[in-house]
């Protein structure tokens, strides 16, 4: 469940903007489409190949950065 606090003399903007971030850092959304939909096998393999790549990437960046 996700949720926030509200300071005092926040705008309700601000706040809706917070709860809207961790939603989707929370990844809510995107467990409830993949529990929603059937994907085939061979989708759900040529995801994780690319979600691989993407992580291999992300990590060459970092430690091309140190």
């Amino acid at each position: 469940m996700v949720g926030i606090q509200i300071q005092d003399n926040e705008p309700i903007d601000r706040a809706l903007r917070r709860f809207k971030k961790k939603y989707e850092r929370s990844g809510v959304l995107k467990e409830f489409k993949k529990r929603t939909f059937f994907s085939k096998p061979s989708v759900k393999k040529r995801m994780k190949k690319i979600k691989a790549v993407r992580r291999a990437y992300r990590t060459r960046m970092e430690e091309a950065e140190m």
